[in-house]
């Protein structure tokens, strides 16, 4: 019998796994993936749950791979969802709960694609599912920790394909086959505090952060490339903690964060940013200190025979010929496009991280038969 995704997607959901819990999701799926021949192995890291399983041969030169996630971000308030979160009601077709998005539907869909592809037409190559309970937080336990995994135990996927929402509004109109890069900067001004009165007595770090934050919020890091918008960089935070009217503030912050296109590196960006504190300290006199954190690189994987593969498959389930981008936030990608050539494909993503999260049921079957038709297709 035909492995139903969107039941699974309802056993999923019933698990509160709010990023780091669990909540016995990788059971739910390592049990399914067993009982279909799949060699599943936990890989366990920084109190993160994660499951690697392959179907064939390890090793086997030729191997697809499918990537996703079970943890979710928190419902927030709970008494505004019209449905419990962890409820998994259907209601007129339409399957709601938290994850069930993004993208506890995605990994349903490509695991009971990977079982019913086995059972019935057993490849000669190998199936390879990398899930992750670590994607909504901080992933430094999650994907990374599963290719770690990998890499000792000389295991391999030839190509990858992530199962993120990334469709906006209709079923099959977008692949993503690159992100940007993200990055954010901490930045302290410090001078002197003093009487608003006497500020010739004081070294006041306002003036000194509102014409750094001017000067790099008005630069234009670049006009983009053939496949990236342009970058662009927001001031998220400007804070003193001053609650007086009359005292100048010995120090403020500021936050900002930059999403960059292929034509930067987090290192480029920051020592741009250290050559524009370093001057704004020259010419205010005053002390900067930053602090830079790095989420991922921009990655592209050229349009190729992967990205051909998934919209071939696409078009032929829905009719929509999909458009390849390199739109939205940060995924695992950027972790696997170090491994081998990764694209994203999945359901659309409206209600993702919303109250009231929920999936047509129609578009997870939709998604599953895309999968399989991939899997079909590469190993054919």
């Amino acid at each position: 019998m035909p492995t139903d995704p969107a039941l699974l997607t309802a056993d999923l959901i019933r698990c509160a796994s709010v990023t780091p819990e669990d909540a016995g999701a990788l059971a739910v799926i390592e049990e399914r993936l067993s009982e279909a021949g799949f060699a599943c192995t936990r890989v366990e890291r920084g109190g993160i749950s994660n499951l690697f399983a392959r179907w064939g041969d390890k090793g086997h030169p030729k191997s697809f791979g499918f990537n996703g996630h079970t943890d979710v971000v928190p419902v927030g308030d709970a008494a505004a969802w019209t449905h419990p979160p962890f409820a998994a009601e259907l209601v007129e077709g339409v399957l709601f709960g938290r994850g069930a998005t993004d993208m506890k539907s995605g990994v349903a869909a490509f695991v009971a694609a990977a079982v019913d592809f086995v059972t019935e037409t057993p490849p000669d190559g190998a199936v390879i599912l990398a899930i992750t309970g670590d994607e909504e937080g901080d992933a430094v336990d999650g994907t990374i920790a599963l290719l770690d995994h990998m890499s000792g135990a000389d295991e391999r996927m030839s190509v990858c394909l992530v199962g993120e929402p990334t469709c906006p509004e209709r079923m099959g109109e977008m692949i993503k086959i690159g992100r940007r890069g993200s990055m954010s900067a901490w930045i302290r001004v410090v001078g002197k505090q003093g009487h608003s009165a006497y500020p010739h007595r004081a070294l006041n770090p306002l003036p000194a952060l509102v014409r750094l934050l001017d000067r790099l919020s008005s630069h234009t890091l670049d006009e983009g490339t053939e496949h990236f918008d342009a970058s662009t960089l927001a001031v998220v935070t400007v804070d003193t903690g001053n609650p007086a009217t009359n005292v100048i503030p010995a120090e403020a912050r500021a936050t900002l964060n930059i999403r960059f296109n292929d034509l930067h590196s987090g290192a480029s960006l920051t020592e741009w940013l250290e050559r524009e504190t370093g001057s704004i300290e020259a010419e205010f006199g005053v002390s900067v200190e930053m602090t830079v954190k790095v989420s991922g690189e921009a990655f592209l994987t050229p349009p190729g025979p992967l990205s051909d593969l998934v919209t071939a498959a696409v078009e032929a389930e829905t009719g929509i010929e999909p458009e390849l981008s390199t739109t939205g936030g940060t995924s695992d990608a950027r972790f696997i496009k170090d491994h081998c050539p990764v694209v994203e494909f999945g359901l659309v993503g409206r209600t993702m991280h919303q109250v009231d999260e929920c999936v047509p049921v129609e578009q997870i079957h939709q998604l599953k038969a895309i999968y399989i038709r991939v899997l079909r297709d590469y190993f054919a």
